[in-house]
């Protein structure tokens, strides 16, 4: 069985003290291949910021990609966070254009609109994701979305794009909402990207998402060092642990395991070219 880990942030400072031995138990966990995500705006720290490290410039690309440049089953994406989006100038889209342009590169992202802690303004958010939308059909790639608390202003804007054919192709990363708007995403071509989210007790509507998500259009994910699954939650979270969201889905859809890994991994390889 072999598992992808199709959304990961394994530069964090949170791994800076035992980065390689997280690498090798991911292998040993059987993940054959993982995503790492940078972000030209994304602040970067001495230190765990929660733990008081000290901000020392902003960009965490050069960190993502030497660790994708150094193992040749990690692969990169590249995108401004809506978080971050406030951050959006003429540098940082000739950053993203240059590391886009990288073999290992193979989606933008992440992106989209996060309204729970509107760190940059909704407004600012919507430019700056319509702006990399648009990169994303340039340039030919994939997008990663997120999507936090937005999903009405999401949908108004990629509708009149998947219209127009101006829809890129893209996951729906550590996707959280109802199976309804689940259905309006696949319509428009998005992949559908579960996270241990999928394990937590408070997540029944997911369980519904995962149930009925065609299989052709399903990923799986860590987003770690977030969303540690259960039985680990609490923890920092790291690729080796995909194995338990996996389970979990696998449970829930029933079936040959077996069967259900070897679809997740054709879909990932599908929806990044590889």
């Amino acid at each position: 069985m072999r598992l992808f880990d199709t959304h990961c942030h394994i530069a964090d400072p949170r791994f800076d003290g035992d980065r390689a031995e997280v690498i090798e138990r991911l292998r040993a966990a059987g993940v054959a291949r993982a995503l790492v995500v940078a972000d030209p705006r994304e602040p970067v720290y001495s230190g765990p910021e929660d733990e008081g490290g000290v901000l020392t410039g902003v960009g965490n690309e050069k960190a993502v990609f030497d660790i994708v440049d150094g193992h040749d089953f990690l692969y990169g994406a590249i995108g401004v966070h809506p978080h971050n989006a406030s951050g959006w100038d003429a540098e940082a889209e000739g950053v993203l254009r240059a590391y886009l342009a990288k073999p290992g590169c193979r989606l933008l992202g992440e992106i989209g609109l996060d309204y729970h802690y509107d760190l940059s303004p909704r407004e600012v958010q919507r430019d700056v994701f319509d702006r990399q939308l648009d990169m994303a059909l340039q340039i030919g790639l994939p997008v990663q979305l997120h999507i936090r608390e937005a999903h009405g202003d999401c949908l108004d804007m990629l509708r009149p794009r998947f219209r127009a054919g101006r829809m890129p192709a893209g996951i729906m990363h550590c996707y959280t909402g109802s199976w309804e708007s689940a259905k309006l995403y696949l319509d428009m071509g998005l992949y559908i990207s579960l996270s241990g989210a999928l394990t937590f007790k408070n997540a029944p509507k997911l369980a519904e998402v995962a149930q009925n998500v065609p299989a052709d259009r399903l990923l799986i994910e860590t987003d770690c060092p977030y969303m540690a699954p259960v039985p680990l939650r609490g923890r920092r979270n790291e690729p080796a642990f995909i194995v338990h969201t996996f389970n979990k889905l696998a449970a829930l859809r029933g079936g040959d395991a077996e069967a259900l890994a070897e679809q997740l991994w054709e879909n990932s390889c599908r929806i990044m070219g590889l």
